[in-house]
């Protein structure tokens, strides 16, 4: 039995609520990704949002033209303006990622994913630097100068992989970010930007980048990388198997930017990761389970000691980088599928949402949080064995002794999802994996994505509850304490629910 302290350890962070990520900006246009977000802001409510593809061809702002036989640039802000409503509208901010290269603007034809995002440097820096500061300006002129100064800047994805950024050309990036820091500057000293937004395994990129910034004396403000834990692809059609690492090679990798950067120019600034998953496949069927939701939250719980922010990739698999997904369970990144089927992992986002201000314990399988009206809550979860050797423990319990101020009894609601509570993915598999499931299945699915809920009175003794979890493999689940206040009239008896004589006292 573990002896959960009364008093608060401080304040529980959260971090993991600050940032989450989307396909490119564009499908933000579309009714399934809008009905999406406002289920998501409604149940966890995260603060930004962060995709790709602000420059690219399908948002439309870079336009050239020939009059009179000189080039010129229209900037249009048809489609970034409605994204932008959409994103406020449902209270949460664009995470700005300058990228990728208009087709018109890049100097080659290279790109990634089935959208052809260019991934070549700008023809010409001068118009590149024209196309931030119109948008800036533009942004700051519709939303206002206090609002988009809140909004952080990230200058390109990933440019130490070649998929993403030509030859991987160091050099080339740095120049790209020497440009655009100035340009942000240049319109508001307030702005924030930062970079390099690189991909795991390549933090000599953050020393080179902060060797850089020094000696060329760039603004910086924050400093951004990415996380994955999976190993290399084993594809096979519509689908991608990988090996895990064990959790805390997440954790490792957010601590990454300040342990590389500590006797650097860039040693205090915010560091975000502004993505993190286990696999980095957006086909990889990992991402639908309760395992994931289970092997991610030693993650989401403890984030907060290493970064100032961590960004879920994404909230919707409403995301085409490999095309248009084949069947409504593909493997995506997302927490919710199209028509907004919610998996295991957006259970563990909702039962942090739940989660109390003040921190009372965090072990390795529990997290104890207190609201400020006395309620208390025990987010709990399975172990699990990232190897795949074994299917991991088929039961693991929880035993913790709670602190709940005042009364004789506390109000127990548990919530839970595991490989069958909760879990769609699993009542898909059942009915046969119906790659476009008929309008009854689909009510089906959002029945079967419903956490398991189960209610309790427990005792209190000198303040505290003694409560045991039996957790099934793979599960994740929320207990909430509430201190029972009785308003049953004193002749109530539930003997007598049938008629009979009263009970004798």
């Amino acid at each position: 039995m573990i002896h959960v302290p009364a008093e608060p350890q401080g304040t529980f962070p959260d971090a993991w609520r600050q940032c989450v990520g989307t396909g490119r900006l564009d499908l933000a246009l579309r009714h399934d990704y809008q009905q999406s977000l406002r289920l998501l802001q409604r149940d966890i409510g995260f603060r930004y949002l962060r995709g790709h593809g602000l420059f690219s061809d399908g948002m439309g702002i870079h336009r050239p033209y020939d009059w009179q036989g000189t080039r010129h640039v229209h900037h249009s802000f048809t489609y970034a303006d409605q994204v932008v409503d959409a994103l406020l509208d449902t209270g949460i901010r664009p995470f700005l990622e300058l990228g990728f290269m208009p087709s018109e603007l890049a100097s080659g034809d290279e790109t990634v994913f089935w959208w052809r995002g260019n991934i070549t440097p700008p023809a010409d820096h001068k118009e590149w630097a024209a196309l931030v500061r119109a948008t800036l300006t533009h942004f700051i002129d519709r939303y206002g100068l206090d609002e988009v100064r809140t909004w952080p800047i990230e200058v390109w994805n990933e440019p130490n992989l070649p998929m993403f950024w030509l030859n991987t050309d160091e050099e080339a990036y740095h120049r790209l970010y020497e440009i655009t820091a100035h340009t942000v500057k240049e319109v508001d000293a307030e702005l924030q930007v930062g970079g390099p937004a690189i991909s795991p395994a390549a933090d000599e990129w953050l020393v080179s980048f902060a060797d850089f910034a020094d000696r060329r004396r760039v603004p910086v403000d924050f400093v951004s990388r990415h996380a994955y834990s999976s190993g290399p692809g084993q594809h096979v059609p519509f689908g991608t198997h990988q090996t895990l690492a064990p959790a805390d090679d997440l954790l490792d990798q957010f601590a990454a930017p300040r342990r590389v950067l500590k006797d650097t120019l860039l040693a205090d600034l915010p560091v975000h990761i502004t993505e993190f998953n286990s696999s980095y496949c957006p086909d990889n069927l990992i991402h639908d389970t309760a395992f994931n939701a289970a092997y991610l939250a030693p993650v989401v719980t403890a984030g907060h000691a290493h970064a100032d922010s961590f960004s879920y990739w994404t909230f919707s698999d409403v995301f085409e980088e490999a095309g248009v997904p084949t069947a409504l369970f593909h493997g995506g990144f997302g927490l919710l599928t199209h028509r907004q089927l919610r998996k295991p992992t957006y259970h563990l986002y909702a039962f942090l949402a739940r989660s109390g201000e003040e921190l009372l314990a965090h072990g390795t399988d529990h997290l104890v949080t207190r609201h400020r009206d006395g309620r208390v809550t025990v987010l709990a979860w399975a172990p699990v064995d990232a190897s795949g050797e074994t299917p991991g423990p088929e039961r693991h319990t929880v035993r913790l002794s709670v602190p709940v101020a005042g009364g004789s009894w506390a109000f127990l609601r548990r919530s839970s999802v595991d490989e069958e509570r909760g879990n769609a993915y699993t009542a898909w598999r059942h009915m046969g994996s119906p790659r476009s499931p008929k309008p009854a299945q689909l009510d089906v699915l959002h029945e079967a994505a419903e956490p398991a809920h189960s209610h309790a009175r427990v005792p209190l003794a000198e303040g505290r509850a003694d409560l045991t979890l039996t957790l099934a493999r793979h599960e994740i689940t929320l207990a909430e304490l509430t201190p029972v206040v009785e308003e049953a009239p004193s002749w109530w008896d539930e003997g007598r629910l049938l008629g009979r004589q009263p009970t004798a006292r």
